[in-house]
């Protein structure tokens, strides 16, 4: 367990520690108030009128005084008398020390040692280091050097460098347009026309989407020229297009399979004081009007190229703008890589939702035919328990009407009871299989419980299963 309290547990142990009476429980955040709890800091007890207060413990004090745990404390008491010792246990030199890493398979970890044992293992990394004692092929990793966890490493180089992420392709940005730039870069150079202040070509179709600053001009139509020769010569597809039905205006994209990434080239802006307008000040003199901003953003020169419209929940919006120490130039090549990320993770997520989707079809269609084995079986089982009610009920009345004519019944009602006796004997014509119920979706949707509407219907008006591929196998 971590002794060492962050900002908010320590301002609450001094609260409690400065309260004149008594400190109450509800005053304080119950996540602090826990932590502090469970380090032994402070104490609930029983106050006046018998509320719940907090009170400091012993090593709540000793904290507030020396800025740490008892425990901690302690701990650290424990480590220095120990040093010399685990000094002692450290190897002595170069040699010794590749020995130890090889004998503990490449890594030695020592749990925060104290300043001789951490010096010992130091000055035997260095010697390692200089005077040639590291294996042919190897790498002597040191980590812990001042504080924490001593961790040395002997690792293989080739397996270091084949572990190397490959170095990100450079994409040239020429320093004039091409005397035929690219359709979409003509057509922006174009439409800008005499504009001296702002360019904005933002969702007008057949162009590059700038919203930068006139002098700016140039040097993103460059960048821009660069960004679509390379995309197309990779295979993607760049052009402007609409991906929502109701929506305003076009977007450049990028389009790797079946996924869009829409893109655009802005100027970055910095954030300064707001400066009053003598309308602002005449307003809050009279005390009416809209509160002032308290921050102006303006362009600062900087170009940003973004996608930043996301096209799903999960893909992230991806831009690389001018920094310190680089020039959005050198990024160019890190921008296309995070698109083709997104385009390969989206497509993984396209081929895993097809994949459910015709699981789900799949596990339908089969519900589907075994509610309709279960409509044909109760139909049948219902057409033949009737037939061998009327052939019982037939084979009684006949045995009636023998008894009767003995009994002297009138031949009349005899003869009629036959007749009507051989009407409802089934077996008085020939039996066959009776024909299937129907499959409409309404009448077979009486023993499916699932929506009859969710797929395309397998069953024509005869009732037979008239799709292929998608029939479930028994």
């Amino acid at each position: 367990m971590k002794y060492a309290l962050n900002e908010k547990q320590l301002d609450l142990l001094k609260q409690i520690a400065a309260a004149s009476n008594t400190y109450e429980p509800q005053n304080a955040h119950s996540g602090v108030l826990w932590a502090l709890t469970q380090r032994d800091l402070v104490q609930t007890e029983t106050g006046p009128r018998r509320r719940q207060v907090l009170v400091l413990t012993a090593d709540g004090r000793f904290y507030l005084k020396h800025g740490k745990h008892p425990k901690d404390a302690e701990a650290e008491k424990q480590r220095l008398k120990d040093d010399p010792a685990q000094a002692a246990l450290a190897p002595a030199d170069g040699p010794a020390l590749i020995a130890a890493l090889r004998a503990a398979e490449g890594t030695v970890t020592v749990p925060n040692p104290g300043p001789q044992t951490r010096a010992r293992w130091r000055a035997a990394y260095y010697q390692a280091l200089h005077h040639g004692h590291i294996p042919d092929g190897s790498k002597l990793r040191f980590n812990g050097r001042d504080k924490g966890d001593l961790v040395l490493r002997l690792l293989d180089e080739a397996a270091l460098k084949a572990a190397e992420p490959p170095a990100m392709p450079v994409i040239e940005v020429p320093e004039h347009l091409p005397s035929k730039p690219h359709p979409l870069v003509a057509r922006t150079l174009k439409a800008l026309g005499r504009s001296k202040t702002a360019v904005d070509t933002r969702g007008r179709s057949g162009m590059v989407p700038l919203n930068i600053s006139r002098p700016l001009t140039d040097r993103a139509l460059r960048i821009a020229q660069a960004v679509i020769t390379e995309a197309e010569r990779r295979g993607y597809e760049v052009s402007t297009t609409s991906l929502h039905p109701h929506e305003e205006g076009e977007r450049l994209v990028i389009r790797i399979d079946t996924h869009a990434y829409p893109w655009q080239i802005t100027e970055c802006t910095s954030r300064v004081p707001h400066q009053l307008t003598p309308q602002e000040i005449r307003n809050s003199e009279k005390g009416w009007g809209r509160k002032p901003p308290k921050y102006d953003h303006h362009p600062d020169g900087r170009l940003k190229i973004a996608s930043p419209y996301q096209t799903s929940y999960s893909t992230p919006a991806h831009s690389h703008s001018d920094g310190a120490r680089w020039k959005l130039e050198d990024r160019l090549g890190h921008f296309l890589h995070d698109i083709e990320y997104s385009a390969a993770r989206d497509e993984e997520r396209r081929i895993a939702k097809e994949h459910e989707e015709a699981a789900r079809q799949r596990h339908w269609y089969k519900a589907l035919r075994q509610a309709r084995a279960v409509q044909i079986t109760q139909h049948r089982s219902t057409l033949l328990v009737d037939q061998v009610k009327n052939w019982r009920l037939a084979e009684d009345v006949r045995a009636f009407c023998t008894a009767a004519r003995l009994a002297g019944a009138d031949a009349d009602w005899t003869q009629w009871a036959e007749q009507y006796a051989a009407s409802m004997d089934p077996l008085t014509t020939p039996l066959a299989m009776p024909p299937d119920p129907s499959a409409a979706r309404y009448d077979l949707g009486k023993h499916f419980s699932g929506n009859t509407h969710a797929h395309p219907w397998p069953f024509d008006e005869a009732g037979q299963w008239i799709l292929t591929d998608d029939a479930p196998d028994g």
